[in-house]
């Protein structure tokens, strides 16, 4: 919960680097929070009309951390943020171990803590 925590603190810090542990503690958070939404959204609505459900509001409310939390892994292992974007190579760039030291990003986040 305190990397869920710290990413949401983060807002739009899309400067710096994060940490492996960082990106997917939030992940995992994020993928709990948004089943038991859903869950709850299905029992308040079980016909399932064309309405915004709450995990979707949820969702839409969680991109911008999401996406700055990305762009700060990405960062770590000395890509552009933009590198979140491309397929499958950002998976691998996301279990990727950062680079240890400063990188022209930042210092690193190990040594921060």
């Amino acid at each position: 919960m305190n990397w869920y925590l710290t990413v949401l603190k983060k807002y739009a810090v899309f400067d710096g680097r994060a940490r492996r542990k960082e990106y997917w503690y939030f992940y995992l958070f994020n993928f709990i929070v948004c089943l038991i939404l859903a869950f709850i959204g299905v029992a308040i609505n079980p016909e399932g009309d064309k309405r915004l459900g709450i995990s979707n509001i949820y969702t839409l409310g969680i991109l911008i951390p999401s996406l700055a939390v990305g762009a700060r892994r990405m960062h770590d292992v000395g890509k552009s943020g933009w590198f979140q974007l491309i397929p499958i190579y950002n998976i691998i760039l996301f279990v990727t171990e950062g680079d240890k030291g400063d990188n022209q990003y930042g210092p690193d986040p190990i040594t921060d803590v």
